[in-house]
């Protein structure tokens, strides 16, 4: 049995810089989990810490139940396999395999045994005498796992072990590392800015972002109901197409969604639009896939949006189209500088005042945003920015490989409604029975 939990752990480097901020994470036991971000947003700063090479700030980190944050990494039964490898180039692959054994001191029979399964395991067992210059990078990458496993461990710990290799080994490499901890049964943490790596290995996925761990869930949870605006444009290629929406209720009948210049009605009978409505003359982010998009007649029924074709991109097996549909689109890189703290009374109040507004026979001018500066912990989404920050929407769409339409042509598509996803002004997901 092998399972690891941190406990509000955070990471404050001497300069002041937070590289994890108050993390909670519980990895089950023989759990393959994947800590997914790009470069500098403390996956790596977390892995270390779960290793002994870092002591946390404050928090802690237990082992099996057990607080191990007075542990020495040998103490913690744990194996790592680092990006770079971390080969002794002086030795020939059965000794780079078998060095923990040997300073373990199992003798050299049973260590030689070991030796030739675990290479027979991975592949390797045709080079165990060869120096490492004289293998390829998967071949170094198989002895670095093949030392990890040699061990026995409790716990693999992978920091991005497949970065350095070519698209095609990765894909090999994944698979294989996939099954054989599956089939070994060891808990793994592995650390990935490829969110294909994650999709593809992972039991369960955990999204940060500058220090701050953003989702955590299934490879379908994560991509289907993401928890955040930034964990909905960071999955899935292309980008969701993630556009401002203003919110306007018809009471028993729909709610609209006015993006532009054009709009889209969520019928009052889909759960989703109570929650909706509570943003009532406020606006919101409305994000959709690629895949709810489908080309159709100009005159098609249903939720249908109108576009002209911005510019083209063919991948061989589809194109994609990207429309302009006179929306304004959301710059998700900008989300995450401290803004004004809104308390649920005063959200309580604008709402209010929206709905007085409405019942007057007003419709208010522009919805209230909440302002930059303060000390909450995120930007709103939708406060008005700086020209900069702004642009039109390019909505993606998938076509035909050989669509038969250029830049500049007209284009219809049919939006899936039930699968749009919803965002407030903060970047936090609105949702009836959130996941």
């Amino acid at each position: 049995m092998s399972t690891v939990s941190l406990k509000d752990v955070t990471k404050v480097f001497q300069d002041g810089t937070i590289a994890v901020d108050t993390i909670n994470l519980d990895v089950n036991d023989g759990e393959f989990m994947v800590l997914l971000g790009p470069s500098g947003c403390g996956k790596s700063t977390v892995l270390r810490m779960v290793a002994g090479l870092e002591d946390p700030s404050t928090g802690a980190v237990l082992l099996d139940g057990e607080v191990a944050n007075d542990l020495s990494p040998r103490e913690r039964r744990i194996a790592m396999v680092f990006q770079d490898f971390a080969l002794y180039p002086h030795m020939t692959v059965s000794d780079n395999i078998g060095f923990p054994l040997r300073l373990a001191g199992v003798d050299q029979g049973p260590r030689g045994e070991r030796i030739r399964d675990v290479a027979g395991a991975l592949g390797i067992g045709d080079v165990l005498g060869r120096k490492p210059s004289q293998l390829s990078g998967g071949q170094r990458q198989r002895v670095a796992m093949g030392r990890a496993i040699v061990r026995r461990p409790g716990l693999f710990l992978m920091d991005e072990p497949l970065s350095n290799l070519d698209s095609g080994l990765r894909a090999e490499l994944r698979a294989e590392i996939s099954g054989l901890t599956r089939e070994l049964g060891v808990t793994t943490i592995y650390v990935t800015h490829d969110q294909a790596e994650a999709l593809t290995m992972a039991d369960r996925v955990a999204i940060m972002r500058k220090g701050v761990l953003q989702d955590v869930g299934t490879p379908t949870q994560v991509y289907g109901r993401p928890a955040t605006l930034y964990v909905a444009a960071f999955l899935g290629s292309p980008r969701m197409n993630l556009l401002e929406a203003s919110v306007y209720v018809h009471l028993d009948r729909y709610v609209a969604l006015n993006l532009g210049e054009q709009a889209l009605y969520l019928p009052w009978d889909d759960i989703r639009s109570r929650a909706v409505a509570h943003y009532h003359g406020e606006r919101i982010v409305v994000g959709m896939r690629a895949e709810a998009l489908t080309p159709v007649a100009p005159d098609a029924p249903g939720a249908v949006l109108q576009g002209r074709i911005r510019y083209l991109e063919h991948h061989g097996h589809e194109s994609l189209a990207f429309l302009d549909v006179g929306a304004t689109a959301i710059v998700v890189d900008e989300i995450g500088t401290p803004v004004e703290h809104v308390s649920s009374d005063q959200r309580g109040r604008r709402r209010l005042g929206h709905v007085m507004q409405r019942l007057a026979g007003r419709s208010g001018d522009a919805p209230a945003v909440a302002a930059p500066g303060g000390d909450g912990n995120r930007t709103s989404v939708l406060a008005d920015p700086g020209r900069h920050h702004r642009r039109p929407a390019d909505l993606a769409v998938r076509l035909a490989p050989y669509p038969g339409v250029s830049a500049g042509h007209s284009l219809s598509v049919q939006v899936r409604m039930d699968a749009l996803h919803f965002f407030d002004e903060r970047g936090d997901r609105i949702d009836v029975g959130w996941r």
